[in-house]
């Protein structure tokens, strides 16, 4: 069954809804007769983005509000919730979607460590704590959908930063989850959305065409809609080179280490590449 929250004329906002996964997503919520405002930097992106949704809402441009936000700030975050108050009345589902990449190593640049935890990390938790309790003030059904990463459970080598970020991004949707479920009256839950290899902006890498193994932004949110009106908490999605038992096996893995007491990230150490090779077919 449909999930409540995603019905006409409930309200939807998204974090990082300018392009990519979270407009794929909007661009659903728009076409199912929600109300929409997306967050984002960058005037223009975010008129293109909205010229967009406006053709595909009931209520065309009327349905759709934009606002420029800098996630890492929570000031922007609470002047955003009561932006949508006052224009549609609260929110129903929040997404915090938005995300950033840069390179680093655990021994800098400095910078790219600050500004990815601040956006992929504290955009999370400041968007938590500005929208969701109006959410659960309102007495409504709602969502919390939070956009993790196979990067924050398996956390390979070459950009830890991202990993940390992501890695934080689980246990607090986790946590958050937990706390929801335990407030008396509630109708808001939490989900972790963990994509595959999706082709965005953030993942294209100068690359214009998407590369046979990536999966669209609309199949990645077709897949997250489904997986939410089954009761997913862990919304672990495929691609076209990685079906769920890999990413099954590699997650095990990952844990085995602590367990088994092996090398940090064991799945890339020589010794041990034979062993995970078995491991992942079964033997």
């Amino acid at each position: 069954m449909p999930h409540p929250a995603m019905s006409p004329n409930q309200v939807a906002v998204i974090t990082g809804g300018a392009s990519g996964i979270g407009l794929a997503a909007a661009m659903r919520f728009a076409g199912l007769g929600m109300k929409v405002c997306i967050a984002d930097i960058g005037a223009d992106r975010l008129a293109e983005a909205a010229a967009k949704l406006a053709g595909v809402a009931k209520g065309g441009a009327a349905d759709i509000m934009t606002a420029t936000v800098d996630v890492s700030r929570f000031d922007d975050l609470a002047s955003l919730e009561a932006a949508v108050q006052k224009r549609f009345g609260g929110t129903d589902i929040l997404m915090n979607n938005a995300g950033i990449g840069p390179d680093s190593n655990s021994f800098g640049p400095l910078e790219n460590w600050q500004r990815i935890l601040s956006v992929n990390l504290w955009g999370v938790i400041h968007g938590t704590q500005a929208f969701v309790p109006h959410m659960v003030e309102r007495g409504r059904p709602g969502l919390v959908i939070n956009t993790g990463s196979k990067q924050g459970i398996t956390t390979p080598p070459g950009n830890p930063a991202y990993n940390v970020s992501k890695a934080g991004v689980k246990a607090q949707t986790e946590a958050l989850q937990h706390e929801l479920r335990n407030l008396p009256g509630c109708r808001i839950s939490a989900h972790l959305m963990i994509p595959g290899h999706v082709f965005t902006g953030l993942t294209a890498r100068g690359r214009t065409e998407k590369p046979p193994g990536a999966w669209t932004p609309e199949q990645t949110i077709d897949f997250m809609i489904e997986r939410i009106e089954a009761g997913d908490f862990y919304i672990l999605c495929p691609d076209n080179d990685v079906p769920r038992r890999l990413d099954e096996r590699r997650m095990l893995w990952a844990i085995g280490d602590v367990v088994e007491n092996r090398p940090a990230l064991s799945r890339w150490h020589p010794d041990h590449a034979e062993a995970f090779a078995k491991f992942v077919k079964g033997q």
